[in-house]
């Protein structure tokens, strides 16, 4: 089986040693290099060419933005991972807008970051729940003022208190608790909202969002 190679950019040596330790424990996941600023993960990147770079935002010279910018300008099958303590809009959306895959803050669990990597892994998103309902709720604010409207009207009043409830963070588990149905049945739904929505997947989702507007930085 071919192991996801890594690389891990990160100005603090201890963050990076967690990183490789945590990642060690898995038998599909090989970090291959470890970089402390921006521009020695574009480096790596180069020459170690890794399907997923995890990336800090705040580093020394080039930091964590400008580096996936380059690194998904310069080498788009890489897929960028942002593992961060900022939770500030403002960072979620440069990164997303940089071409990030996916964003995890430190105070995640381990297995959230592994899953992260192996979703970044596929060219799948991974958005860390508060940061989901960021990007969501944003969405929603803007079909309120107007904007995508015509698509949202297309909703059912199921699929709409649906997409409320991912915009609080919850799970297709607490979904299907709170509401009093099937997980299956709110899988059903959120495939329905994102095909009326006219997408895919959440990556999709959040690629809609940039390249409509829905989402600013």
């Amino acid at each position: 089986m071919a192991r996801i190679k890594v690389v891990v950019a990160d100005d603090h040596a201890i963050v990076r040693e967690g990183v490789r330790m945590i990642l060690a424990r898995e038998q599909d996941i090989e970090v291959v290099g470890e970089a402390g600023d921006g521009q020695q993960a574009l480096d790596l990147v180069a020459s170690l060419r890794p399907q997923v770079v995890i990336m800090d935002i705040s580093m020394p010279g080039m930091g964590g933005i400008e580096a996936t910018q380059r690194v998904k300008t310069k080498h788009p099958e890489v897929q960028v991972l942002a593992l961060t303590m900022h939770e500030d809009e403002t960072y979620v959306f440069q990164l997303l807008r940089a071409g990030a895959a996916g964003y995890v803050l430190k105070r995640a669990a381990a297995q959230d970051l592994v899953q992260a990597v192996r979703a970044a892994a596929k060219g799948e998103a991974f958005l860390y729940p508060s940061i989901a309902r960021k990007v969501v709720e944003d969405y929603l604010r803007r079909v309120e003022t107007g904007e995508e409207r015509e698509r949202y009207d297309g909703l059912t009043t199921r699929e709409k208190e649906i997409l409320t409830l991912i915009a609080q963070g919850l799970s297709n588990q607490q979904i299907a608790e709170k509401l009093y149905i099937s997980i299956k049945t709110v899988q059903t739904h959120r495939a329905h909202i994102l095909e009326k929505l006219g997408l895919h997947d959440r990556t999709e989702l959040v690629r809609y969002a940039i390249r409509k507007g829905l989402i600013q930085a």
